[in-house]
């Protein structure tokens, strides 16, 4: 097996009304019935890094796009979510004029202008704000969005996307290095590699091997999906010494939800996004999904609800993250 290395998050099992007091309902389930539930009592925030000084220009490989040289970063513009994070916490979050909605969720982003979804972007709107470098992984797009955004002659740097645990450092000092504050992408670097490290520990020091389904909803928007191999909750199941049950039954990226799906994957936990989890009404809707409650984990109400972009980020909370599901699974 590979070991594959996003309020506070609390991943420690908790009642169905500590889910609703923190998504602000007010359930009033009998005390008999509420399910047992890892869940996020509030997602730990990014730590916004001390301000920075990028040393420019600088030239850096940008990922299908050859070398692209930056010789200002004062008006940056992330293009996705888990860009927002690094440059936040590299200590340029006053440098940032607008984020994509991904990255709105940010503490650092309240007050910044919107730029639309990271897949679905307008090149207008962007160059309206005018920013001096804009940088984005390969999912940003569509692809002649980022041609126009090239073409009005601002620099565009891709970094790379991750598929490892190892890739957090990695993403984490590419963007510095494109900002001109490599020195602080090293730091932050260090730091998310050795709450990683901690955390594979705590993890290879568990009893038992957990099986988990990674589901992720969106309420009527679009059905239930089971994720499985490149879906990065497998990332995160496998580095916390887990099973990942979509994996195993050969789902790759993800797949409608089907009773059969759940019933032969056989988990011991979900795992699902704190927006998922609301958006099916919480976690007796969870248990309600296709297949779910003749699960072992529907059985005994096993659910672990983390932050989107806590666990999904591959950024500079990777390790914090990595605990808490280490945590929530093995106690």
């Amino acid at each position: 097996m590979r070991m594959r290395n996003s309020l506070r998050l609390a991943a420690v099992v908790l009642s169905v009304t500590a889910f609703a007091t923190a998504c602000g309902s007010d359930s009033d389930d009998d005390e008999g019935t509420k399910p047992d539930s890892a869940a996020a009592a509030g997602a730990s925030a990014p730590a916004a890094g001390d301000p920075a000084k990028p040393q420019l220009p600088v030239t850096v490989d940008s990922v299908g796009g050859g070398k692209v040289t930056v010789k200002d970063a004062s008006r940056i513009v992330p293009l996705n979510g888990d860009v927002a994070e690094i440059v936040f916490a590299l200590g340029l979050a006053d440098n940032v004029v607008g984020v994509d909605t991904s990255g709105s969720i940010l503490p650092e982003a309240k007050d910044k202008p919107k730029i639309g979804y990271q897949r679905s972007l307008n090149a207008e709107g962007i160059i309206a704000l005018n920013p001096s470098v804009v940088v984005a992984t390969p999912d940003a797009g569509p692809a002649a969005v980022i041609e126009q955004l090239k073409s009005a002659g601002t620099p565009v740097v891709i970094v790379p996307k991750g598929a490892e645990l190892s890739d957090a450092a990695v993403r984490i000092e590419a963007v510095a290095k494109a900002l001109g504050v490599p020195a602080k992408g090293q730091e932050v670097a260090a730091k998310t590699n050795a709450e990683i490290a901690a955390a594979q520990a705590k993890a290879a020091a568990s009893t038992g091997k957990p099986r988990v389904a990674f589901l992720y909803m969106r309420g009527s928007e679009m059905p239930p999906q089971l994720g499985g191999r490149d879906s990065r909750g497998d990332i995160m199941i496998e580095a916390a010494n887990a099973v990942d049950a979509g994996v195993e039954a050969g789902v790759t990226g993800f797949k409608p939800l089907t009773p059969e799906a759940m019933v032969t994957a056989k988990p011991d936990f979900i795992l699902a996004f704190t927006k998922g989890v609301e958006s099916v009404g919480g976690p007796e809707g969870v248990f309600k999904l296709p297949g779910v409650g003749q699960t072992p984990a529907g059985a005994n109400k096993k659910l672990v609800v983390m932050d989107d972009a806590e666990l999904g980020n591959l950024g500079p909370r990777t390790g914090q993250a990595l605990d808490k599901l280490v945590t929530a699974l093995h106690g």
